[in-house]
């Protein structure tokens, strides 16, 4: 077979009716060449999306949440036009592919459904922004830091280093504690008991400069102590201090614990611990029959 014959073959290869969709002939070259241009168009939203993340938004003081916002929407215009311009080059009409999409959501749509709404629920978060990058957040009893919002999952990176797949619906339809939401500031609340014999107001005054002396508590509003109640055994004590990143959360809170052991040794401040005293009765005396006792 000669060179030209090859390239003949090809030709009439690649021009070799498949099948009709919505009376289009599909095609060999119609299929490469769609595939073609989605995979161009893929690259292209990929290149602008790190140019504008590298080059554009670092230049402006613009929030990490908002950046990831706008690139993402980027990427899904960009892939939209994408597949406008595929269909329109390969010859589909868009308004009868639309009715037989209409048509094909209703029968797939019970199926589908799941999918869908983990979808529509990423457009929400992206566009209402209830959570974002870098927010410390907890569904359910997953703790952790966002890292990305996809089309249909949001992955958090948990405490323990693991990253967890959460489904974007999940953020929508449930409770989410937004550590980081609006207000970055958190309060801490540490509570230690002390005994009856101490002395008050040396309590109190420890457990304020335990607040002050911590780098990472704020002085305004400046840290608070209470007595919240009388326990069986001690004062019931609660420090109150705000701290400026929830992700410090734990280690302040042991940082305290810590100063507060340290503090009260000084200051001879005592943190008992649970007491019980038994009483033992003495036994009574059995009484005995006449025959036993002879």
């Amino acid at each position: 077979m000669s060179f030209s014959e090859i390239l003949a073959f090809i030709d009439r290869a690649s021009k070799y009716v498949l099948f009709e969709f919505n009376q289009t002939p599909v095609t060999p070259a119609s299929i490469v060449m769609f595939v073609a241009l989605i995979l161009i168009f893929y690259a292209i939203s990929r290149f602008v999306v790190r140019f504008m993340a590298r080059r554009v938004l670092t230049r402006f003081q613009i929030d990490r949440g908002i950046q990831f916002t706008m690139t993402r929407i980027t990427q899904y215009l960009i892939m939209i036009v994408g597949f406008v311009i595929a269909f329109q080059f390969v010859g589909f009409d868009l308004s009868g592919l639309a009715v037989i999409l209409g048509f094909l959501s209703v029968g797939i749509g019970f199926g589908l459904q799941n999918i869908t709404s983990n979808f529509v629920s990423g457009l929400i978060l992206l566009f209402e922004r209830p959570i974002k990058i870098g927010d410390r957040v907890t569904v359910g009893d997953t703790e952790g830091d966002v890292l990305s919002i996809n089309m249909r999952s949001t992955t958090i990176r948990s405490l323990q280093n693991i990253a967890i797949i959460v489904p974007n619906s999940e953020f929508i339809a449930s409770n989410v504690i937004n550590w980081s939401h609006d207000d970055p500031t958190i309060r801490l609340r540490v509570d230690v008991g002390v005994s009856y014999s101490s002395d008050l107001d040396t309590v109190v005054r420890c457990l304020e400069e335990v607040g002050r002396e911590n780098p990472e508590v704020l002085g305004e509003p400046a840290p608070r102590v209470l007595l919240l109640g009388f326990g069986d055994s001690a004062w019931n004590m609660r420090l109150l201090a705000m701290i400026g990143d929830p992700k410090r959360y734990y280690q302040v809170l042991s940082d305290l614990n810590c100063a507060i052991v340290r503090k009260f040794r000084e200051n001879g401040v005592e943190i008992p611990f649970p007491q019980r005293d038994l009483h033992v009765r003495s036994p009574l005396p059995l009484p005995l029959s006449r025959e036993a006792a002879a």
